[in-house]
């Protein structure tokens, strides 16, 4: 029997980390297993600042993800963001030696090879390679160049680029916490693939994802993707403006914002007052929802228009490069109430909310398909397309230690038993004390099952422990 591939994501995100655990049902679509949370400490603006904030904080969602679904990670899929991410395009050949064959993976393989070759700014590193349009022996927009003949292959690529100490820290987070690095996706591409459906991409559409730290974009034309950027905003910038406009602390700002903010002033009436309580006994403060608005939408307006800059330098106006499927808006910033409203009026396109409900299967909770997730389902889904088995189900780790006590009910059985398989000591003193009696012969079970999770807690705390103490060492010597 084929073993079902088993995808995790881990979104590290400024203001939460997110690790899903997924598996595709028989319909294709996406089922997710567990999902784990975390505050994220270490990281400003996509990028990491603090490595053992960072890797607490990715063990403790990694544990509850684990906890959720009773698989144990193995390897991630990581989302990568921040502003020293750039795109640009490239235009490279190979001329093929044997021209009466087919053009076949390995050509593309080669071509793409060499665009990975291309001398950077100094500390950067090509992240993804996307081909966009193949040209053969002259003859233009071939979208899919495998199987046909030619001597000399063409194609322009959409290159993307970061900075390479950004993308080793990363690397270094996940590695300390136990895991291994199976992927690096950039955001915006994972959040297109959980939201969008294959007719926009084709049609013409900008996503936009509203992070705590960061703005990403990603711009699609004829299924391809055409422009991509990241803006160094996001909602924490909006929850900044509240605290110090409303002489607030950050809680406080962030749960206004959440509950009463709205992108558009004009929806909230003068007399519309939130009193917050005062700090330790001081007298409550009444804040207005109109000034709150106001705040608000003077920050959205600055992220919107600077979103929009980058879809003009994409070229929109150009009739063929039009955007007809208009804008996507996800992240948790979306949940904003009346955003799409204020997006449509800056940029005069079609905008909708996206959710990642598209791919996901019917039991998936509401939860999980709120915007909130979608780069994580994302990550997920890029993961299954690698056919990877990123986790193990902790049944399957135990079956071993279980195996012993099935053979141990016969009573002649435990002394063979005990001399073939290494049983852990308590059980073997239990079972030579219970021999004689029949109904106590089921006490070793449990006896083993405890010893052996705890054992199994014991060795993954101090597995853990060890490389948090190897960090701090690391970075006591740095200091």
């Amino acid at each position: 029997m084929e073993r079902e591939s088993i995808a995790v994501g881990l979104d590290i995100g400024t203001t939460k980390i997110v690790a899903m655990i997924g598996k595709k049902n028989e319909y294709g679509k996406l089922e997710i297993l567990g999902i784990g949370k975390s505050k994220s400490l270490g990281v400003a603006r996509g990028v990491v600042n603090n490595i053992t904030q960072t890797i607490q904080s990715i063990q403790q969602a990694v544990q509850e993800a684990e906890a959720n679904s009773g698989y144990r990670i193995n390897d991630v899929v990581v989302g990568i963001a921040g502003q020293h991410i750039r795109s640009i395009q490239h235009s490279d050949y190979i001329s093929r030696s044997n021209p009466e064959e087919v053009i076949g993976d390995a050509d593309i393989d080669l071509l793409i090879n060499q665009v990975h070759k291309l001398a950077m700014l100094p500390g950067e590193e090509i992240i993804h390679v996307l081909p966009q349009e193949f040209k053969i022996d002259g003859q233009n927009e071939i979208k899919e160049p495998i199987g046909m003949y030619g001597g000399r292959l063409e194609a322009s690529f959409h290159v993307v680029v970061g900075q390479a100490s950004s993308i080793r820290n990363v690397g270094r987070c996940i590695k300390s916490a136990g895991l291994d690095l199976s992927g690096l996706t950039l955001e915006p591409l994972a959040s297109s693939d959980a939201v969008l459906s294959q007719e926009e991409k084709e049609a013409g559409v900008a996503l936009i994802d509203i992070g705590g730290g960061t703005t990403d974009l990603a711009i699609f034309k004829d299924g391809i993707i055409r422009h991509t950027a990241v803006i160094p905003f996001g909602g924490n910038v909006i929850t900044d403006d509240i605290k110090e406009g409303c002489s607030i602390i950050e809680k406080q700002a962030e749960l206004l914002k959440v509950k009463f903010g709205s992108a558009w002033p004009g929806e909230n009436k003068d007399n519309e007052i939130v009193s917050i309580p005062g700090l330790r006994g001081r007298e409550p403060k009444e804040i207005s929802l109109k000034n709150l608005s106001k705040i608000i939408h003077a920050r959205v307006v600055e992220i919107i228009e600077q979103v929009f800059a980058e879809i003009k330098a994409y070229g929109h106006e150009d009739p063929r490069k039009k955007l007809i499927a208009g804008i996507v808006l996800t992240g948790g910033g979306s949940e904003l109430k009346h955003i799409k409203q204020l997006v449509e009026y800056i940029t005069g396109m079609d905008t909708r909310i996206g959710y990642p409900n598209e791919h996901l299967a019917g039991k998936s909770g509401e939860e999980i398909s709120s915007p909130l997730y979608a780069t994580a389902v994302g990550l997920v889904m890029n993961s299954l397309r690698n056919n990877t088995q990123s986790a193990t189900p902790l049944v399957e780790m135990q079956k071993p230690v279980y195996q012993p006590v099935v053979r141990q009910q016969p009573v002649a059985a435990p002394v063979v038993n005990a001399v073939e398989t290494p049983v852990p000591v308590a059980a073997q003193i239990a079972a030579k004390v219970e021999e004689p009696v029949l109904e106590t012969v089921a006490a070793p079970k449990e006896d083993m099952s405890i010893v052996n999770e705890s054992t199994e807690k014991k060795v993954k705390r101090s597995f853990f422990d060890k490389y948090i103490d190897k960090i701090k060492d690391f970075l006591d010597n740095a200091e």
